[in-house]
C-alpha cells in the first residue's frame, strides 16, 4: 500500500517555486510540474497547458523579472495547497510591483514523484496596471517592454489571451462574496449550495452552525471566482466563490481548511 501524501512532502514541492523563481533556475521550476500541468496567472486569462507552454510562461513572466514571495500563511486542504500572500515584481525597468494575492496548487502523484498539476493564481490584473500607471514615465517603459516579450513567447493568440485577465466578476463579483460571507457570520446563510472542507456538501443547518462567527480579510476577483481569507471555526482558510457563466449570481461556495 502506497504511504499517504504528508504535509510537509507537499510543501517541498511547494517551496520549489519560490526557491527555483529567486534562483532564475528555468529547468528546476519547469520540472516542478507534471508533464500535463497548467498554469492559469492570472485566474481568468487563457491557461498554459503542457511544458513547452510552461516553458513560454517563464520566458516571459519570470525571467526578465526579481520576483519575491511574502507568503502570510499556508493551508493545506487534501493535496491542495494555498498560499495567502503578496508578490514583489522588480521589473526590468526598476518598477515594483506589489500585487496581494491567493495562489493554489494542486499536487498530483505519488511521494516521492509529487509534481504540482495545475497551478492557479488569484489576482487582479487590473491593480497591477493601476501601478504601472501610477509609476508614471518608468511604468510606461515596463508596459512597453513586456508587450513584445508577450508576443516573442506567446504570440498573438497568447497576448489576448493574458489581457483576459482583465475581465469577469469584478467588484459586483466581490460584493456578493462579501455580502455571503457576512449573513452567514451572524448565522443568516444564503440558499448556496456551501463544501466544508472542500469536497464536502452540507445541509443548511450545518452551514449555519459552521460559519456563524467567521471573519474575513483580503477578498480578490480574478475571473469568474472570488477568494476570501476567512477565519472559519477558528481556523484560517480560503473561500473560493464560482459564479453562474454570465452576471454576479454565485453558483458554488468551497472552504479550504487545514485538513
Amino acid at each position: 500500500m502506497t504511504a499517504p501524501v504528508t504535509r510537509d512532502q507537499l510543501m517541498a514541492v511547494v517551496e520549489g517555486s519560490p526557491k527555483a523563481v529567486g534562483a532564475h533556475d528555468r529547468s528546476t521550476w519547469v520540472a516542478l510540474f507534471a508533464g500535463d500541468g497548467q498554469i492559469n496567472d492570472p485566474v481568468g486569462s487563457r491557461p498554459h497547458n503542457g511544458t513547452s507552454a510552461i516553458e513560454s510562461f517563464y520566458d516571459t513572466f519570470i525571467a526578465p523579472n526579481t520576483i519575491t514571495f511574502y507568503v502570510e500563511r499556508d493551508i493545506v486542504s487534501g493535496q491542495t495547497v494555498w498560499r495567502d500572500l503578496s508578490l514583489a515584481t522588480e521589473m526590468s525597468t526598476g518598477v515594483v510591483l506589489n500585487v496581494p494575492m491567493h495562489l493554489r496548487y494542486d499536487v498530483v502523484g505519488e511521494p516521492g514523484e509529487l509534481r504540482i498539476g495545475s497551478l492557479y493564481a488569484h489576482w487582479e490584473l487590473a491593480t497591477m496596471l493601476r501601478q504601472l500607471a501610477a509609476a508614471g514615465f518608468d511604468g510606461l517603459k515596463a508596459g512597453a517592454k513586456l508587450t513584445p516579450q508577450l508576443l516573442s513567447n506567446q504570440g498573438i493568440g497568447g497576448a489576448l489571451g493574458f489581457s483576459r485577465g482583465i475581465l469577469g466578476v469584478g467588484a459586483k463579483g466581490k460584493q456578493a462574496a462579501t455580502r455571503f460571507l457576512d449573513a452567514a457570520a451572524v448565522g443568516r446563510t444564503p440558499p448556496i449550495p456551501v463544501e466544508l472542507p472542500a469536497g464536502t456538501h452540507l445541509s443548511p443547518a450545518d452551514v449555519n452552525d459552521l460559519l456563524t462567527g467567521m471573519t474575513r480579510s483580503k477578498v480578490l476577483a480574478a475571473g469568474r471566482t472570488v477568494t476570501v481569507s476567512v477565519v472559519v471555526c477558528g481556523e484560517p482558510g480560503i473561500a473560493l466563490f464560482g459564479f453562474e457563466p454570465k452576471g454576479h449570481r454565485i453558483n458554488r461556495v468551497q472552504f479550504f481548511t487545514e485538513s
